[in-house]
């Protein structure tokens, strides 16, 4: 049975890509700094023993038959250095996923700046729900299958096969530190969806041209009988497609796009119309213009694959969103917390308006760890005041970036409270905050397990 070593196994990739490696039979343990949920619950229900840290020593206790590097992994750790100074073999894992999953079988990549995750468990789901029986690496927990990856399995209209179809969230982040092309390059994707595009990644991509450049990369990839499913509201991607491309393109969403959203009724109830005509009726519970948007480009994505766009619509209705994407964690004192994984100007914009159609006048208490490489980098600074402007509050957390959270967000007056000490910010929140708001927060890490701690002292201050 062959042992594979994951470096840097907590990501939510790499921890999928793990679940994966499992189901298929592979003896599989790995290594990161620190864990946190959902990729540590998923490891540790899965039995996957995780080492903590990235020291040489740990390749004494895990001989594996080969290493499979994250991105994480950086030249100068340790275990890095342990692994090319012994020659062992060695692997990125989007390579390692390629060759090991993909191989042979209809990828459907969701790639785009915002929304992969979202997007790509709807269309898991879309394919679930017409009896596809799809495989499926997301970069979060789809709540309708309640894991983040699994291998395809047996369809339910012919139960002695296993399906062909694998979906993916593509994504434009590099490989590792020994191959810097975007991790979607190596998936070979019949089905393309592109979701949007826009500058992002500062730590890595100069500017959006550089981003550009690995999305006509990803185009290059899909095969003249495949389809490309493309946002007709961005010039960015249009002008990749400009580029060179071989392969059939539908667009939604854009004037003289093929596939529209309908206004959505009181209910948030909405037409998918396809060349002018109605074709299906979504009713959800999702907020925001974006959320059809991207029911737009899985109907278009799935019919592709040979789902018919009702039963692609009756499959969205019953869609049950992604973990950390508008998750209720709790509600004391009349007071609703909500978890979001939104980390870039744009996502926390949207995120923040759509919470804002919700729930009418209410309060919006927003608040917000700046901790992805771009926010800590500063590079996104100047656009999140804007971003945040449909709050009522601002709660900025600047423990762990080396610019002036106060100074960047200063435009925002007097509803912002921006704080450094961790436990004074869960207080100030816990003080201001009254029956009938709504606290919105904002990371794409852990936070420090602000959620429970928020509750907690909530909870406290009713006794």
């Amino acid at each position: 049975m062959t042992h594979i070593h994951i470096i840097g196994i907590g990501g939510t990739f790499m921890g999928g890509l793990a679940a994966l490696a499992k189901e298929a039979g592979f003896t599989v343990t790995g290594c990161d700094a620190k864990m946190y949920p959902p990729m540590s619950t998923q490891l540790e229900a899965l039995g996957i023993a995780v080492h903590e840290g990235f020291d040489a020593e740990q390749l004494d206790h895990f001989a594996a038959d080969i290493y499979v590097i994250g991105n994480v992994a950086k030249r100068g750790m340790p275990v890095v250095e342990a692994v090319l100074n012994r020659a062992l073999p060695y692997t990125s894992g989007p390579q390692w996923l390629a060759e090991n999953v993909l191989a042979g079988r209809w990828v459907l990549g969701v790639a785009g700046t915002h929304g992969k995750t979202t997007t790509a468990s709807m269309l898991a789901w879309v394919l679930e729900y017409a009896g596809l029986a799809p495989g499926f690496l997301i970069g979060g927990i789809p709540q309708n299958f309640g894991i983040s990856a699994r291998l395809p399995q047996a369809p339910r209209l012919d139960p002695a096969s296993q399906s062909p179809f694998f979906v993916i969230e593509a994504d434009e982040y590099d490989t590792a530190f020994f191959d810097k092309r975007s991790k979607f390059v190596h998936y070979r994707p019949r089905t393309a969806v592109l979701n949007n595009l826009e500058y992002d990644h500062a730590d890595i991509f100069p500017d959006l041209a550089a981003i550009q450049t690995q999305f006509h990369h990803l185009v290059r990839t899909v095969p003249e009988q495949g389809l490309i499913v493309c946002n007709g509201r961005e010039g960015s991607l249009k002008t990749v497609l400009a580029q060179g491309c071989w392969t059939p393109v539908e667009y939604f969403g854009g004037d003289g796009s093929i596939w529209q959203a309908g206004e959505a009724d009181a209910d948030g109830a909405f037409d998918i119309l396809l060349n002018g005509q109605s074709v299906g009726r979504i009713a959800w519970d999702l907020m925001g213009g974006h959320n059809r948007l991207n029911a737009l480009a899985v109907a278009a994505a799935a019919r592709h694959a040979g789902v018919d766009v009702q039963t692609a619509c009756e499959a969205l209705s019953a869609f049950q969103n992604v973990k950390r994407r508008m998750e209720i964690k709790g509600s004391v004192r009349g007071i609703t917390v909500y978890d979001d994984f939104a980390h870039h100007p744009t996502a926390i914009a949207t995120t923040v308006g759509g919470l804002r159609q919700r729930v009418g006048s209410a309060r919006i208490l927003a608040v917000l760890e700046p901790r992805s490489n771009t926010m800590k980098l500063g590079t996104m600074k100047a656009a999140l005041p804007a971003s945040l402007a449909d709050a009522d509050q601002v709660y900025c957390y600047g423990g762990g970036v080396d610019w002036d959270v106060a100074q960047a967000l200063a435009p925002l007056g007097a509803k912002l409270h921006a704080e450094n000490d961790f436990e004074r910010l869960v207080e100030t929140i816990a003080r201001n905050a009254q029956s009938g708001d709504h606290i919105l927060i904002m990371s794409n890490g852990g936070f420090n397990g602000i959620h429970g701690k928020l509750l907690a002292q909530l909870a406290g201050q009713a006794a």
